[in-house]
């Protein structure tokens, strides 16, 4: 069953493309037709590749692995923010950090030093500190909260990329093309898909196109997720299941032993009554 349908995405304006003249020759297989100078993109495509994706995401979050969610555009903001942490996935709304992907252990130590001025406030060590001293303090910890606040759970290198608007974040799409990381985007007639590996031809620019995409995406991610529990927790049962197993194997081996041992106790007095007859 489709994730999504014709008229949701109809409906959330993801079929209008940019003009004509600002066109990407590149996707013309995902425009159906133009329409007053504005390229219109073909939905049912849309329909299946949103699909494709949606099943791709699945099988990372079920494996266990990270999603980095990116899109800086401000009406975008919100939508991604909102639905990337919803199903616990780190994401970037402010300024591309560059090398985020390619320079990943710089990164982290900038949210490890956010982590200790964190510790050093609350245990007291900034108590002595001037008041501009303090201030400064303050003000990197902001600076960092904003920029890197949003991936500070993200230990290690996400294992895929979703993109909102691929050309607006091409360094993003380069850094995760470089490293082998598989890039999902909406990606609108202006830009280039060759680079992209999961491609929704769709309106980024919108913010109901966004968010109908991200509702079925999303929405795949937590499946993924929930049936990983499920299977842990199976795994967990059975496992369980295999301890008590073992525990009873010596108890059921010493009843065993028991049983053996106890007809040869019941017929020793019998035969000490059989002996005074046969005098």
């Amino acid at each position: 069953m489709a994730r999504t349908n014709f008229d949701q995405l109809l409906q959330a304006g993801c079929h209008f493309g940019h003009l004509k003249r600002k066109w990407n020759p590149a996707m013309a297989p995902y425009i159906y037709t133009e329409r007053n100078g504005i390229h219109i993109i073909d939905l049912h495509k849309t329909v299946a590749k949103i699909d494709e994706a949606a099943d791709a995401l699945k099988q990372i979050a079920k494996s266990g692995k990270k999603v980095l969610f990116v899109a800086t555009k401000k009406q975008t903001k919100e939508v991604i923010a909102e639905k990337a942490a919803s199903i616990n996935m780190p994401y970037v709304i402010e300024r591309w950090p560059g090398g985020m992907l390619t320079n990943f252990p710089t990164i982290r130590k900038a949210v490890k030093k956010m982590a200790n001025i964190d510790k050093l406030m609350n245990d007291g060590t900034y108590g002595n500190l001037s008041k501009r001293e303090l201030l400064q303090i303050t003000r990197q910890r902001a600076k960092l909260e904003k920029n890197l606040g949003s991936i500070a759970d993200l230990t290690r290198l996400p294992s895929a990329l979703f993109v909102v608007d691929v050309l607006k974040e091409n360094i993003a799409v380069r850094e995760a093309n470089r490293l082998g990381i598989p890039v999902f985007g909406i990606v609108d007639t202006n830009s280039d898909p060759n680079n992209i590996d999961f491609v929704i031809p769709a309106n980024d620019d919108a913010k109901d196109s966004v968010e109908v995409i991200l509702n079925a995406c999303c929405a795949a991610i937590a499946e993924g997720i929930e049936e990983r529990k499920a299977e842990k927790a199976d795994e967990k049962a059975a496992d369980a299941q295999e301890e008590e197993e073992e525990e009873a194997k010596p108890k059921r081996a010493r009843r065993a032993r028991k049983d053996a041992d106890a007809p040869a106790e019941a017929t020793a007095p019998a035969a000490e009554e059989e002996a005074p007859a046969a005098e």
